[in-house]
């Protein structure tokens, strides 16, 4: 056994102990909403919205006094609107508009359903937060007791965007995982892959080819990325040197910490390119900020609560959200501690980055409240609800999850398209497999399973959602329509959901090429 890896497992464990969250988890949250206040109540946005008298009442009311004042004396933000009101100016150089100083760094996220890309501020408050967070994930690996000890010695290869950014002059704009991994610690250098050089490269295809080639010369123990890529990279590296599973190539791999979609339905392909079985971690890292992470194995993830984000949680149902997802200008919002499990949340939070009461996008919902352990479910504008079937993603993830296992087939990527039929609507279903498979035995598996899983869907069918179609597609032509789009890269992702005719148009004229 190595000396140096078990003595790190060793603190490892013992620490993370340490680490283990309190239980009060609305004291803890109040604690975090009081700092960012602090920071925040001489910029523009903190004086506009009197932060000093909600933290005036947040310090000296032991009641929820504060939250109230909070919610009454700051609005609610999606995208659009903080940049319209706010973040515009920061991109022109503006200081302490919604954060102290001036942010010299914007990761670009267009999601899967924008058409432009948004610019999310990164400013180091931030970077800081999240390189906070990413060393209190490794130290939970304390909490798998069959990682071996020598795995704290080995690479950790992390796929994401260029660490060279674009500079606009006022600011530099990319990807966060390139903004982050440029400003990585410098003890973690040894055991970071790809390394700075090939972490510049900023074609995405260049730096896939040139990892590859690298990759016999590592001894890599985790790989942290997005499925599809992690998937498309590794296969492609067991296609060069000719083996069977990458562990011929990487003998050590023991952990893949996945996040940005839902690995379900990836999963039982990535098993058939591994030697033996690895450890899954799941992490929620989003342009806008670390949220949650799998602190240990069979759990979900729990909430990041005392680093830089509060959060807030709006019941995902018509009194707070349109037909298209779209909120509502004064939605109910909940503290942490008002929340039930099992019931579907959108996510709002407020960041060392400056957002306020900001909409994420995402879907959650608590599965274990006591540890602030979640589950997301979709987006708020990723479901079908044509008709009053209320499909989320997470429905279909579990359906294609189903599908892959009882037709021991590889489903790589899927997207619904819901439509107006003459007086009906419509489930156009495209599957990415290059599996072969009966098209209209796997439209009928995936019709039963929706049925079984979701009570208004079976419903919908007999009435008025009388189509249901399915279409296997090779796995590659969702990736070639992400590349005529440009966006190629570790953190784009192939939506699940397109009920945009603009993107419908798109998709469908691309097909038929």
């Amino acid at each position: 056994m190595a000396i140096v890896g078990s003595l790190i497992k060793k603190g490892i464990g013992l620490t993370s102990v340490i680490q283990r969250p309190k239980t009060n988890l609305a004291k803890i949250q109040k604690k975090t909403l009081v700092k960012l206040l602090n920071k925040g109540r001489l910029t523009e946005f903190g004086e506009t919205y009197r932060f000093d008298e909600i933290m005036s009442e947040a310090l000296f009311s032991n009641d929820k006094a504060f939250y109230t004042k909070y919610k009454n004396y700051v609005p609610v933000y999606d995208y659009n609107k903080m940049y319209k009101d706010w973040w515009h100016k920061t991109l022109d150089g503006e200081k302490n508009v919604t954060w102290p100083g001036k942010v010299k760094y914007f990761a670009l996220s267009s999601g899967t359903s924008e058409a432009a890309s948004k610019h999310i501020p990164v400013t180091k408050d931030m970077i800081k937060a999240i390189h906070r967070t990413s060393i209190r994930q490794i130290l939970s690996l304390g909490e798998y007791k069959n990682l071996p000890a020598n795995l704290y010695e080995k690479g950790y290869l992390m796929l994401g965007g260029s660490t060279e950014l674009q500079n606009k002059g006022l600011y530099f704009e990319g990807d966060l995982s390139g903004i982050t991994a440029g400003k990585i610690p410098f003890w973690f250098e040894r055991f970071y892959k790809p390394g700075k050089k090939i972490a510049a490269t900023k074609d995405w295809s260049e730096k896939l080819d040139k990892i590859t080639k690298q990759a016999k010369n590592w001894d890599i123990g985790f790989i942290v990325g997005v499925p599809a890529w992690i998937q498309v990279l590794v296969e492609k590296i067991i296609k060069e040197y000719q083996v069977s599973n990458i562990h011929e190539i990487w003998p050590n791999l023991e952990v893949f910490c996945h996040g940005g979609v839902s690995f379900e339905p990836y999963k039982p392909g990535f098993a058939k390119l591994l030697g033996r079985p690895i450890t899954y971690i799941e992490t929620y890292l989003a342009s806008e900020g670390f949220l949650a992470y799998q602190t240990q194995p069979d759990s979900d993830m729990r909430l990041v609560l005392n680093n830089g984000i509060f959060f807030e949680f709006i019941p995902f149902n018509d009194d707070n959200f349109d037909a298209d997802g779209a909120m509502v200008d004064k939605p109910q919002t909940l503290m942490i501690d008002e929340v039930e499990e099992g019931k579907e949340y959108a996510l709002l939070i407020s960041t060392v980055s400056g957002a306020w009461r900001y909409l994420i996008g995402d879907t959650i919902k608590f599965t274990n409240k006591k540890n602030a352990e979640i589950v997301i479910t979709g987006r708020t504008k990723h479901f079908l609800s044509l008709c009053g079937e209320h499909l989320s993603v997470d429905n279909m993830n579990k359906a294609i999850e189903l599908a892959s296992i009882h037709f021991g087939i590889d489903i790589r990527e899927f997207t619904v398209i819901g439509k107006k039929v003459a007086d009906t609507f419509a489930h156009h279903w495209y599957v990415g497999s290059d599996s072969q498979v009966d098209e209209q035995a796997l439209q009928l598996f995936i019709d039963q399973t929706l049925s079984s899983i979701n009570d208004d869907y079976p419903v919908e069918r007999k009435h008025a959602l009388k189509e249901m179609t399915v279409k296997v597609l090779p796995a590659h032509v969702f990736y070639d329509f992400l590349e005529s789009k440009g966006k190629t890269g570790g953190q784009h992702k192939f939506p699940r959901v397109m009920k945009k005719a603009e993107q419908i148009a798109e998709w469908e004229g691309f097909l038929q090429r």
